[in-house]
């Protein structure tokens, strides 16, 4: 392997801790907005509490172009943004101002994926006029993921002379499946879920019978083409995480625009040609036995400088090694050097590797979008297991970490949080609290090209709790109404459809029935109900612009957290937040990448 320092430098760790201090004093006046719920937007009247000013100053600001920083250090005037007594909003301009300039890029903590790749070759030989094929047996957004993902993995594999891969969280595999089939490497893939493991092993089993069948079709330009492969009869259904809030409905009083809050603005043409692609991000291949090629479509040439860093696939001239070039020739092959072992077990941050896998040699660990604590829990193994020399993880969901201060008045034998990881958070005693992790998953860059939120469902879903209030007596809620919305012909029928769910809900039912009985809300009532706080509705579109707008910094602090931790590690080497995926196809769209010292 060759030298360390040949790697791109990365931010130390006083200079992360001093990033660290500047966002936590702009969070600490921004959080509240992140905290707040919108199903309690209008009983505990957030707007009047959150901010000073009106909801049609806020739209109109949030649709010009946003206001430039201040120039020298980068210091925000925090009591521009907020009031020092009250801690209301006070200006929208230097809200977006600071919002903005504490996002992952703007703080200059990325690595770029291009300049990393290139560090990562060692034999400095020109790509041959071969092209290698991309296989997509997945819907458009899960290839984009794994073809750029398993690219920079194959990359840290042969800069650290490794062969075996742990991919923490495989689910079906389909990265497993590609890093095995395309590059010859060794990988387990370990998933929770037993009926995810069987069915990783019968797809991967149909992808080594068409990969084999179509080796000796003509190559095409990964730029140009791609090869999809079919679509398995009667496979499981996928266990999406459902906060990532990266498909939402269409609101019939009209989505919010964005369209120039953060990024500048489009053209109807190319906003049009960027919806198309987004509807297409979930399509499925064709039935099976039905191969096909399309024409790929980038989002490049519509995207926003520096919004979008070049991806591994654009990286004109790149340089390959020798060993990836055997690899490729290798996967072709029937070979028991490269393959791909689905296994079933939950891991956690104590889990012992060599209990799961008996063949343990030293490897690379990765994870596609591990869900809520698997993620930092991935990092902690990587930082504790002596084998485990590299590892590449992208986490997801948010919401579903645990954190250490945020039910301090309960005990918990926890002993590995979720979150903070860094010991200069945990000295903070910093806690986001769950509503403001859920806001981080906002995607941030898809409502800016249109794709906006579900303003009419989450109005729905708020003034019903008005009603709960005011004529059930229930102040929280702890039931959920659910996916109700899309089924409703009207307001009246959501209202109707949704207090017979809680009714049914087994813990309350005595509670809920006696008062449907005692006090039925009419239908003059709840059409009252809409009535009255429709002209209110600008203030909850608002409200979800701002956090729209503030999500990225709260997403900025948690990977500020993995990667502090990671530095804090004595043994590591190396250790960087890479911006790995087009956020636009795939949002939470940072790898946390880390090497070890070579002794």
């Amino acid at each position: 392997m060759a030298a360390l320092c040949s790697l791109p430098r990365t931010p130390d760790l006083p200079t992360l801790h001093g990033k660290l201090q500047d966002l936590l004093g702009f969070l600490r006046g921004a959080l509240r907005i992140s905290s707040a719920h919108t199903v309690d937007f209008y009983t505990q009247s957030v707007w009047q509490e959150l901010v000073d000013l009106p909801p049609e100053s806020v739209r109109a600001a949030l649709r010009e172009p946003p206001p430039e920083a201040e120039a020298g250090s980068g210091f925000i005037d925090l009591p521009r943004v907020f009031c020092e007594r009250s801690q209301k909003l006070l200006s929208t301009e230097a809200f977006v101002v600071a919002a903005r300039h504490y996002s992952v890029q703007s703080l200059g903590l990325c690595t770029p994926i291009e300049q990393l790749l290139t560090a990562l070759r060692l034999n400095k030989e020109q790509r041959t006029g071969e092209n290698v094929k991309a296989i997509e047996f997945m819907n458009t957004k899960k290839s984009h993921e794994v073809q750029e993902m398993s690219e920079l993995i194959c990359s840290i594999a042969d800069y650290c002379g490794l062969k075996q891969i742990i991919d923490v969280g495989s689910g079906k595999g389909y990265l497993s499946s590609f890093l095995s089939l395309k590059y010859g490497l060794n990988v387990y893939g370990i998933d929770s879920s037993n009926t995810n493991t069987h069915g990783a092993k019968e797809r991967n089993r149909k992808l080594k019978k068409h990969w084999n069948l179509n080796h000796r079709q003509t190559r095409v330009d990964v730029n140009g083409l791609a090869l999809k492969m079919p679509k398995e009869i009667g496979a499981q259904k996928e266990v999406k995480c459902k906060g990532d809030f990266e498909s939402v409905p269409k609101s019939s009083l009209g989505n919010q625009d964005m369209s120039t809050s953060v990024l500048p603005e489009f053209s109807e043409s190319k906003v049009s040609a960027i919806r198309k692609q987004l509807g297409d991000l979930h399509a499925q291949p064709l039935e099976e036995e039905k191969l096909y090629f399309e024409n790929t479509f980038s989002l490049m040439d519509f995207l926003p400088i520096d919004a979008i860093e070049p991806t591994s696939s654009q990286v004109h001239n790149t340089e390959i090694s020798e060993v990836r070039k055997q690899r490729r020739n290798m996967a072709t092959k029937p070979s028991d050097s490269s393959i791909y072992s689905p296994l079933t077990s939950f891991i956690t941050a104590n889990s012992e590797l060599h209990d799961i896998i008996k063949d343990l040699e030293d490897c690379l660990m990765v994870g596609l979008h591990t869900c809520g604590d698997l993620a930092p829990n991935t990092l902690r193994i990587f930082a504790s297991k002596s084998e485990v020399k590299g590892v590449c993880s992208v986490g997801c969901c948010y919401h579903l970490l645990s954190e250490e201060f945020e039910n301090q008045t309960k005990e918990y034998a926890q002993e590995n949080w979720g979150f903070p990881m860094c010991r200069y958070l945990k000295e903070e005693r910093w806690c986001c609290g769950r509503n403001a992790r859920m806001s981080a998953c906002l995607a941030l860059e898809r409502v800016a090209v249109g794709q906006g939120l579900p303003t009419e469902s989450l109005f729905y879903r708020a003034v019903l709790q008005n009603i709960i209030k005011d004529y059930y007596g229930i102040t929280k809620c702890d039931q959920h109404v659910g996916k109700i919305y899309s089924k409703c012909s009207s307001f009246l029928d959501y209202v109707r459809r949704s207090l017979k769910k809680l009714g049914l809900d087994e813990a309350k039912k005595h509670i809920v029935n006696d008062l449907l009985r005692n006090s039925m809300v009419s239908e003059e009532i709840i059409m009252d109900y809409y009535e009255k706080y429709k002209p209110r509705m600008n203030e909850l579109e608002a409200f979800n612009m701002l956090k729209v707008v503030l999500a990225p910094c709260i997403e900025t602090l948690i990977l500020l957290d993995r990667l502090c931790y990671l530095k804090e590690q004595e043994d590591v080497a190396w250790s960087a937040l890479v911006k790995l995926f087009d956020p636009v196809k795939s949002p939470r769209c940072y790898a946390v990448v880390a090497l070890k010292k070579q002794w």
